[in-house]
């Protein structure tokens, strides 16, 4: 599990030959000096994982290499002195070409990475490391899989070193203006239960913070019965529990269906997650826009738009790559041709224009909300009769056009318009900086216009009638699986987050009726 302090002041720059960037780096980073002076840059983050879990990485690291930090232990015990260490995993060569410096380190491979450690580009602060000795990682003897394995292990640790105050305030105090704090953690295994258990302490000691959850999940088709079935469960739990708790929730799964120019081989984890990374942090980019460049949004912003109904805090991520040099960024996506009845009255001229219309009723490329892998694609016109999108946050990196700040009355009057035709709210940020494809990102885009190492890409997060389909779905199945005393909390919370997505909207669609 990780969490990220967002400050309301992405990567560095990486070419410093380039024009200077739009975006603010001090909002992900911080700057800092090594034990020898030295200036360091280093992320606002905190990451918890299992005994083996961080492979190679040191947690000292390069920067803050501390040869001797455990002093003489012998110092301590006049008696004899025995001591026994575990082999130390290598670093993969990449890891080892950074640490030393080398100008084109060896490109991280299927067959080289065997940890998330192996492909980090950036050196990590110390008190961002932080392994959890209770359990190892592959445990087939004492395995972290259950939800009650995780809230367990956090009232532990909690207990005994006060994790809030011990990991996460020293971070939060060295923020000017904290905009919020982003969880990303698995749903469908125990860190689901000790995210659950860390996000209600968070939010009884930040009130008023911004707090958002990205839900990863793996594939429910991989796996034994009883293991798929337990997955199933905790995410369950996890919908229940911590969509109640946070200030947005977006669930994340690699979908089955993927465009032709996205080449991924899913028991990749490097892969999986590098995909999941473009879109998250291409959507993410208007909170670290500098000002005066172009819209700049932060976290409240997006929740604001997202939520209109007050009580719609799960969203859904979707992302398409867009080749800029035949392809407009600058629009909406293929699906554009839809029109609405409901704009037109008496009246020949449209309450609700035509751009505005494609902006409500485009969907791009790829959608990562869960539950994807058991769907087959379905056609423009299935798509839009099944979902009705509530409100939606757009971001465009690459873009051609940087969007500024619109004239607050003439967003006052196209949100009237929307409103009167029923069509959801559209909040939209452009930023000409494309996605770069550093040399730790998988080749899994296949296209020839990706050989100049950068990609735009449009990606959304939209609250919609699917995720009260999803959520049914998800309470049918562990309806029976849950002991008897939580049964009824479960279903009846997992109910009342369904209705919150179908209240006003009928699809009038019988795509579900077989």
């Amino acid at each position: 599990m990780s969490s990220t302090v967002t400050q309301s002041k992405d990567a560095r720059s990486y070419d410093e030959t380039s024009e200077p960037s739009t975006i603010d780096h001090d909002v992900h980073f911080r700057s800092g000096q090594g034990p020898s002076g030295e200036d360091t840059y280093t992320p606002r983050t905190l990451i918890y994982d299992l005994k083996g879990g961080f492979g190679g990485l040191r947690k000292w690291g390069g920067l803050y290499d501390q040869g001797g930090v455990d002093g003489d232990m012998g110092s301590l015990w006049n008696g004899n002195l025995v001591r026994h260490e575990e082999p130390q995993i290598k670093q993969s060569e990449y890891q080892k070409a950074l640490d030393e410096g080398q100008g084109q380190p060896p490109k991280p491979t299927k067959q080289t990475v065997r940890y998330w450690s192996d492909f980090a580009r950036v050196f990590y602060h110390p008190r961002s490391i932080i392994q959890v000795n209770d359990y190892e990682l592959g445990s087939t003897i004492l395995p972290f899989e259950k939800w009650t394995n995780g809230e367990e292990l956090f009232e532990k640790l909690d207990k005994d070193h006060d994790l809030l105050d011990r990991d996460v305030r020293p971070w939060a105090e060295e923020c000017d203006q904290m905009q919020g704090i982003q969880i990303f953690a698995s749903t469908d295994d125990a860190w689901s239960g000790f995210a659950a258990k860390y996000i209600e302490s968070l939010r009884d000691e930040y009130g008023k913070t911004s707090l958002w959850f990205w839900g990863l999940e793996e594939d429910g088709d991989q796996g034994h019965k009883a293991r798929r079935f337990q997955r199933t469960v905790n995410t369950a739990q996890s919908l229940q529990a911590i969509s109640t708790l946070v200030s947005m929730y977006i669930p994340l799964a690699i979908p089955s269906f993927l465009p032709s120019y996205v080449r991924l081989d899913q028991t990749s984890q490097w892969q999986a997650m590098g995909l999941l990374s473009m879109a998250m942090e291409s959507m993410t980019l208007p909170t670290r826009q500098k000002a005066g460049n172009a819209k700049r949004g932060f976290l409240n912003d997006f929740e604001a738009a997202l939520n209109a109904n007050g009580n719609q805090k799960i969203a859904e991520l979707q992302c398409s790559v867009v080749d800029q040099s035949s392809r407009h960024v600058d629009s909406v996506g293929p699906w554009t041709e839809a029109q609405d009845d409901r704009m037109r009255g008496s009246d020949p001229k449209p309450l609700v224009y035509e751009d505005e219309i494609e902006k409500a009723n485009s969907k791009l490329d790829m959608s990562f909300s869960s539950g994807q892998s058991s769907q087959t694609p379905l056609s423009i016109r299935q798509w839009e009769k099944a979902n009705h999108v509530f409100a939606k946050v757009e971001s465009m990196r690459g873009s051609s056009q940087t969007r500024q700040d619109v004239d607050e009355e003439e967003e006052a009057i196209s949100r009237k318009r929307r409103r009167l035709a029923s069509l959801p709210s559209v909040e939209r940020y452009c930023n000409p900086s494309p996605y770069p494809l550093l040399d730790s990102f998988p080749d899994i885009l296949v296209e020839p216009w990706v050989a100049e190492k950068k990609v735009a890409v449009h990606s959304s997060l939209s609250t919609m009638s699917q995720i009260s389909k999803r959520t049914k779905g998800l309470q049918n199945m562990v309806a029976r699986a849950v002991d008897v005393e939580d049964r009824e909390a479960l279903a009846n919370g997992l109910g009342e987050i369904a209705e919150a997505y179908e209240e006003g909207w009928d699809s009038g669609s019988d795509l579900d009726s077989d």
